[in-house]
């Protein structure tokens, strides 16, 4: 394990001007057989009884649609979430890796549907489904 990800996991590019990102992540991201998100939950990620926040955990829902969605359909312009379903399913102390890994359910002219799942160690932590918006040409 190298900077706290394990092997195959690159640092998930920020743009410029991408202050969320950057305040919130590093994520990393894999493409080795479909796509991974990865995340390690440092004390600033973590709510005051020592676990990731739900906020964090639904932010990072929100990023492995994203990013599982473009690399599926292979894509690389601005998606847009138009629904976010978070079920919790366990708590994500500090320290853990998380690997995230959806697919895409459904995917029509302007919207994507798809679903997935938070994992520490294959144990589940969150379950998400969701709805985006497919890039539009401006």
């Amino acid at each position: 394990m190298t900077d706290g990800m394990p092997p195959g996991f690159e640092p998930w590019p920020s743009r410029a001007g991408d202050d969320f990102l950057s305040h919130n992540g590093p994520l990393y991201r894999r493409f080795e057989g479909g796509f991974t998100l990865g995340f390690r939950v440092e004390k600033r990620h973590c709510n005051p009884g020592g676990t990731c926040h739900g906020g964090m955990l639904s932010f990072l829902a929100d990023m492995l649609l994203i990013g599982g969605s473009h690399a599926a359909l292979n894509f690389h312009d601005f998606t847009r979430t138009i629904s976010l379903h978070c079920d919790y399913l366990d708590a994500a102390p500090m320290g853990a890796w998380l690997e995230g890994r959806m697919e895409v359910v459904r995917a029509t002219r302007t919207l994507i549907f798809g679903e997935g799942r938070l994992t520490i160690a294959g144990k589940p932590v969150l379950r998400v489904d969701g709805i985006l918006r497919r890039p539009t040409q401006r």
